[in-house]
């Protein structure tokens, strides 16, 4: 034992050897945000990796975007469902894209409209709720066709190409959804330009959803457009948007 060891009988021959508990604290409190900004960079490079998809589907689409009074003429309307009220009127969302419908009808910059949404239960049925405000608004019962199996976008999409024979279109929806209905309905095969109703001033808080919803949906239609699986359902080809673009010629002819 040393000199200074037997005169301090107290003091461990290891403490020297030890870290101070000032800077074992200081060091675990440094590990905590070392571990705070790689969850940080994890979580950012998660979103950016989310957010490619929507933002290549709203710049290969912006071409084919438009408003009522620029876009360009095509034989067919699609317009695809959303919302009805519990009394059997549309949403205001799909009302929106009804009136686009009846606009671009009454300037001849479409021929006929194929409404295509959800009747998959019993008692709610957007597709003859949109095809009678359509009637109701001025449009000849026999230029508007129902798609009664349109449950998603891909599936309305997919069903006017296979099943009504729709080679070009104008999509119609809001513009938070437009750019991601332009690319499936593209992906398709249908030559597509679309309009979006503007929908902030009167639902702003359904827009902001509306627009954050897609960066998810967005991911999910990359890979429907890159698969492109088959509609939930297909069926036999329907002869209804040739009937209804066959009427406007005979119209046209008299």
């Amino acid at each position: 034992m040393t000199t200074s060891e037997s005169q301090n009988p107290d003091v461990d021959p290891a403490s020297e050897d030890r870290v101070p508990e000032n800077d074992a604290a200081e060091g675990s409190s440094g590990a905590l945000p070392r571990r705070h900004r790689l969850l940080a960079l994890l979580a950012v490079s998660a979103l950016i990796l989310a957010c490619v998809p929507f933002v290549w589907m709203l710049a290969s689409t912006g071409d084919q975007r438009h408003t009522a009074e620029t876009v360009p003429d095509r034989p067919v309307a699609i317009v695809l469902g959303a919302g009805v009220r519990p009394d059997g009127l549309p949403s205001y969302l799909l009302a929106q894209r009804l009136d686009l419908a009846v606009e671009l009808y009454e300037a001849g910059s479409v021929q006929a409209v194929l409404v295509t949404g959800d009747n998959g239960v019993e008692h709610y049925n957007e597709t003859d709720t949109m095809r009678d405000y359509l009637v109701d608004a001025g449009i000849p019962e026999d230029r508007v066709v129902g798609d009664h199996a349109g449950f998603s976008t891909w599936d309305s999409c997919a069903r006017a190409k296979e099943v009504f024979g729709v080679e070009e279109a104008t999509v119609l929806t809001q513009e938070f959804h437009l750019p991601r209905a332009v690319r499936l309905c593209r992906a398709a095969g249908i030559d597509t330009v679309g309009v979006g109703g503007s929908s902030m001033s009167e639902r702003a808080f359904a827009t902001v959803y509306g627009w954050a919803r897609e960066v998810p949906a967005s991911v999910r239609a990359l890979g429907t457009v890159v698969f492109q699986p088959d509609p939930r359902f297909l069926g036999d080809y329907e002869s209804g948007v040739d009937d209804a673009l066959a009427a406007h010629a005979g119209e046209e002819a008299r």
